[in-house]
């Protein structure tokens, strides 16, 4: 591939798209408190309205992959936003917990495409070694979308209500389509490739498929937590109001956003050292996975700023992970693939998702926050033995099965 200058230029897309899709995603989380008292949801019954969310997420990232193989990334990409956008507007209307719920699902729906279509700009426009750099700057988005949310909506919200928060900040990603339509194109290089995707039942014999899929139901839902869950703890464990939460709650976002350019640039300065790819790629994932056991003691301290720091570094970790494996599929596969790849791979995170904050809602309610952070210190550790262990080594290959 020769690498052309318009590739930053995509990946800024990305990045937006990204941002945007954490901003919807959030007004939720720092709306949350309040909608929880106007509907009278206990723990329990707000981990079913996020379960929605992660139920159609789960699903429709096995389909949007394989669609934007085979719509393109300008037409494929374009459809998700423009849905998961009209889905975030419609959260305006809910007036309890089954049409909060509903329209979570829908949410859920669109959101699933923006990773594939994100992973699948990086395949068309960036060569090897700089994969995981722009992986983490599309990636980066989510830090970005994070950080902006809590002040952004704790404002709407204390001004206008939180309906205003729901159509505002919904309303972002038909902005962003204005853009994007007239000026995205598929590189030259990538056009015949585009034309024939992988089939996903190929792709599903494959132990790089399988093997990512599995690793990420230990290493996703940890920043579903987060991104869910992390509001409602400053309230109820540390005692935060609503203006505090808009406040501080974005800290760990950013330095959140921190770890997209430090895991990228981590495996770049590795293969700039002679490393083979498969081991500066593990080696990535190992590292930055050690750092999100910071989750443990995070919920131990006393110190509800000591906390937040801690939180902050595992978030880093995550960040810094996962630009490692978003690159992972392009190093294996040709851009025709790396959507369906990545949508598939998503289901596990999905999943994981799904029965993660079920537990959480229960354990919050019967016991505390401290089982729920312990297990989430703990789960990347095996995804990064998982990884070492079943994944294989990362070499680019045919379509087919390995």
């Amino acid at each position: 591939m020769n690498p052309s200058p318009r590739r930053w230029l995509m990946i800024g897309f990305a990045f937006w798209a990204t941002a945007i899709n954490y901003m919807d995603r959030q007004t939720l989380s720092v709306a949350a408190p309040l909608l929880r008292e106007q509907f009278h949801m206990s723990n329990t019954e707000y981990s079913r309205v996020v379960f929605a969310f992660m139920l159609a997420y789960t699903v429709m990232n096995g389909v949007s992959g394989p669609v934007i193989d085979r719509l393109g990334t300008r037409l494929g990409y374009a459809l998700s936003i423009a849905w998961w956008s009209a889905a975030a507007v419609l959260h305006a209307f809910a007036r309890g917990a089954i049409s909060l719920g509903a329209a979570r699902f829908l949410l859920g729906m669109g959101e699933a495409g923006n990773w594939p279509g994100g992973v699948k700009v990086v395949a068309e426009w960036f060569p090897e070694r700089e994969r995981a750099l722009a992986s983490g700057i599309f990636n980066s988005g989510s830090a970005a979308g994070a950080i902006l949310a809590p002040p952004a909506v704790a404002f709407i919200l204390l001004t206008f209500g939180w309906p205003a928060a729901f159509v505002a900040v919904g309303s972002l990603g038909f902005l962003w389509l204005a853009f994007w339509w007239p000026i995205y194109r598929t590189p030259e290089g990538a056009d015949a490739e585009a034309a024939r995707p992988v089939p996903a039942r190929q792709l599903l014999r494959s132990r790089f498929v399988v093997s990512l899929t599995i690793s990420k139901i230990f290493m996703d839902p940890v920043w579903y937590f987060y991104i869910f869950w992390f509001p409602e703890y400053l309230k109820h464990a540390r005692h935060f109001d609503m203006a505090a939460i808009g406040k501080y709650s974005w800290i760990p976002f950013l330095v959140a956003g921190l770890g997209n350019y430090a895991g990228g640039w981590f495996s770049g300065y590795l293969l700039r050292r002679g490393w083979p790819l498969t081991a500066a790629r593990k080696t990535g994932v190992t590292f930055f996975a050690v750092l999100m056991a910071s989750a443990i003691p995070a919920v131990l301290v006393d110190d509800a700023w000591v906390s937040i720091a801690l939180v902050s570094l595992a978030m880093l970790g995550y960040t810094g992970a996962l630009a490692n494996m978003l690159s992972m599929p392009a190093d294996v596969y040709p851009p025709n693939a790396v959507a369906s790849i990545w949508g598939i791979a998503s289901m596990g995170s999905g999943f994981g998702g799904m029965l993660t904050t079920l537990i959480t809602g229960w354990a919050v309610d019967h016991f505390s926050y401290t089982p729920v952070f312990f297990g989430f210190g703990l789960m990347p550790l095996i995804c990064a033995a998982i990884l070492w262990m079943f994944l294989g080594p990362l070499s680019r290959r045919p379509g087919a099965a390995s």
